[in-house]
C-alpha cells in the first residue's frame, strides 16, 4: 500500500507551518517598507504640496503617519496576498 504524500506528521506539519509564518511575515514586512518608502517619496519629492504642508504643519509628525500608516499596510497586504497567490504550492506537494 503507497503512503499518501498529503499526509504530514506533527513535526512536519509544525514546520511547515513556521515556514509559512515566516514567509507571510518576510513579504508583509517588505511591502510595509515598500510603503512606508513611497510616503518618504511623496513628502521629500513635495507631490502636490504635500511636503511643503507637512513641513508648515504645527505637529508635522502626525500628518506623516495619517498618510504613511494606511499606505504601509496596504502595500503589505497587497505584497502578502501576491505572494500567496503565486506560491507553487502544488511543486511543494509533488516532492
Amino acid at each position: 500500500m503507497m503512503h499518501d504524500r498529503d499526509e504530514l506528521t506533527p513535526e512536519e506539519a509544525r514546520r511547515d507551518h513556521w515556514e509559512m509564518l515566516r514567509f507571510l511575515a518576510f513579504n508583509a514586512a517588505f511591502g510595509a517598507l515598500l510603503g512606508v518608502g513611497v510616503t518618504v517619496l511623496l513628502i521629500w519629492l513635495d507631490v502636490g504640496g504635500l511636503g511643503t504642508r507637512i513641513v508648515h504643519a504645527q505637529n508635522p509628525i502626525l500628518p506623516a503617519v495619517l498618510i504613511g500608516a494606511p499606505l504601509a499596510l496596504t502595500f503589505a497586504a497587497a505584497v502578502t496576498a501576491s505572494a500567496i497567490m503565486l506560491m507553487p504550492y502544488r511543486k511543494k506537494k509533488q516532492r
